[in-house]
């Protein structure tokens, strides 16, 4: 007899993080997660996690909506069907909802713990297998202020921790950020790559001054500088600059992968199992990518450790990245709600081992930090 979905529970859980987290959308505090408990008939249980960061000021799903329309309309869909075909699964969320990437990559993630831990298998090993264990991961320095960002780098070189950094730019005048910018990059030298991300905040006129100093600066990429729609834009900034272009929300799956290419396109993409609706799909964006000779970058929604290690299991898979990771977002909280943290070290990150994602949850952080 098959295994069936039996039941799918999600939580909102709040973790409050190190420091303040400055976007060019938002300043976040605390990070919530959607996390998902997907039972199945044989007793195992899939676990999964929806992520996103700044509320509704960065995309079209919020923790909340992200929760309600799981249990709402796609955990109805999933209840009482096979739980081993995961493409099958995949294409009915597919045919009865649009939208909603982020949720369905939660409930794809789930689906692949429940399997793997079925199989004796992890996530990577049903994929087809590693071919790295250990990935790069670059820090973000997001306090805004220059002093305290350039210690923050400091103190991870000396870790061994981080020697790649990116900086969340956009919020302020564009003269103002590219200061902020170049004293970073200054300051550290050649001891570290830095990188910037736009978040969409500049439109292309004020791109292409920010981006003239930015380069000159020794600044080796600029993600998303201007909004997602503006693909024409986005290659003409390409073209024009030698410092590379890395796509981020102009390019959530294989279709919007293969556009950008046909239009000219040259740089990275920035990949995120979020926004391609899970790892089937960041991977169909992934090998989009590779044919086309564009870079590969192993993006974050600030995901918490079941989300991280997710993506984690996706990259393990992909050749060497050329761009690296940022998979740093459990190091971004207070706390954790799982009882083995990811294991970071010699500047990057290990992808954990065991069956399905290899995480175990930590039931009584789980319901301290859950929200009521």
């Amino acid at each position: 007899m098959s295994t069936t979905i039996q039941h799918i529970e999600t939580l909102l859980v709040d973790l409050p993080t190190i420091r303040p987290h400055k976007l060019s959308m938002a300043t976040m505090a605390c990070q919530t997660m959607v996390i998902v408990r997907m039972r199945h008939s044989d007793g195992i249980e899939g676990l999964g996690e929806g992520t996103t960061i700044g509320g509704l000021a960065y995309g079209p799903e919020s923790p909340e909506s992200i929760k309600r329309n799981i249990d709402t309309y796609l955990a109805p869909l999933l209840i009482g069907q096979p739980s081993n075909n995961v493409h099958q699964l995949r294409a009915r969320l597919n045919r009865h909802a649009r939208g909603n990437m982020i949720a369905k990559s939660a409930l794809e993630t789930a689906l692949l713990d429940a399997q793997g831990k079925r199989l004796g298998l992890s996530v990577t090993e049903l994929l087809g297998g590693a071919r790295q264990a250990h990935l790069p991961v670059l820090w973000t320095l997001a306090s805004g202020d220059t002093a305290k960002d350039i210690d923050e780098a400091l103190l991870r070189l000396d870790q061994r921790r981080h020697c790649d950094f990116k900086l969340k730019i956009g919020a302020n005048p564009v003269e103002q950020d590219v200061r902020h910018v170049a004293a970073i990059k200054e300051a550290l030298g050649d001891r570290a790559s830095v990188r910037v991300d736009v978040n969409q905040a500049w439109d292309e006129s004020t791109a292409v001054r920010g981006i003239q100093v930015l380069q000159d600066a020794g600044i080796e990429l600029i993600e998303q500088p201007i909004p997602a729609r503006e693909h024409a834009g986005l290659v003409r900034l390409a073209n024009r600059f030698n410092v590379p272009m890395l796509a981020d929300e102009a390019v959530q799956d294989a279709r919007d992968g293969l556009d950008l290419v046909s239009s000219g396109f040259s740089g990275a993409f920035a990949l995120k199992i979020a926004k391609s609706g899970g790892i089937h799909g960041v991977l169909e964006l992934a090998h989009v990518a590779q044919a086309a000779g564009i870079g590969l970058y192993g993006g974050t929604l600030l995901e918490g450790t079941i989300g991280t290690a997710a993506s984690l299991h996706a990259w393990a898979t992909l050749p060497e990245m050329t761009w690296g990771t940022e998979m740093f977002g459990p190091l971004l909280l207070k706390d954790d709600i799982v009882i083995d943290p990811l294991n970071y070290t010699e500047f990057g990150v290990e992808v954990p081992q065991g069956a399905g994602l290899g995480i175990t949850l930590d039931e009584d952080k789980l319901a301290h930090y859950s929200r009521k």
